[in-house]
């Protein structure tokens, strides 16, 4: 029997699934999340906590709200799967995907995890961790999840630390910026004219 992790932590398991189980398994337990590395290590989250939920839902909002005005592409929020070019399953907090690149995808593709990485993507990380897991740990694990997306395509990447009150930015070829306590964040070339606040989410 597998123990059902608390919010905030994550069981990891070495358990050969194909492609098929992997979704059947997603679609079968809609309460948790779940990843696997390129390596095949599935990774079981629970579901967030109320405040990590609504602060995910504004972020998601605002990226919506400037996606229906430019029509550039497609939202994903915390429950949209991809496989990564490296074979890697991710569902990052919040997504976007160029609107060329998802039309490019067969109806097949768009129902099950699409197979591409996301233009745009963010992590949200947890102002209070589990007593079984340490600071460190958990900013390190989301710090290499941000590199492996930029890794497979993401042309960039916001990192939302509440616990350190910090936005972590990445985008390809250059190093990782952090500003420290903003008020807002720009969207950039990759998302023209979006810009998040913060206030809500920090």
């Amino acid at each position: 029997m597998i123990a059902i992790p608390s919010p905030a932590t994550s069981i990891e398991l070495s358990i050969n699934l194909t492609d098929e189980q992997f979704l059947e398994l997603c679609q079968n337990n809609r309460d948790y999340q779940f990843e696997r590395t390129a390596s095949g290590e599935l990774i079981i989250m629970a579901p967030t906590g109320s405040e990590t939920s609504i602060r995910n839902a504004d972020l998601t909002s605002q990226l919506r709200v400037w996606n229906r005005e430019t029509k550039l592409g497609v939202v994903f929020d915390s429950s949209g799967g991809f496989t990564l070019p490296n074979g890697a399953d991710r569902s990052p907090d919040a997504s976007w995907v160029k609107k060329e690149r998802w039309d490019a995808l067969t109806p097949e593709q768009k129902d099950s995890f699409a197979p591409l990485c996301p233009d745009f993507v963010v992590e949200l990380r947890e102002a209070k961790l589990s007593r079984r897991e340490s600071k460190t740990d958990s900013l390190k694990k989301l710090q290499d999840k941000m590199q492996e997306y930029i890794d497979n395509g993401a042309r960039l990447g916001w990192l939302i630390d509440r616990q350190n009150r910090r936005v972590e930015i990445y985008r390809p070829g250059q190093d990782v910026e952090i500003l420290q306590n903003p008020a807002t964040v720009s969207g950039e070339d990759v998302l023209p004219g979006f810009v998040l606040d913060l206030a809500e989410i920090m």
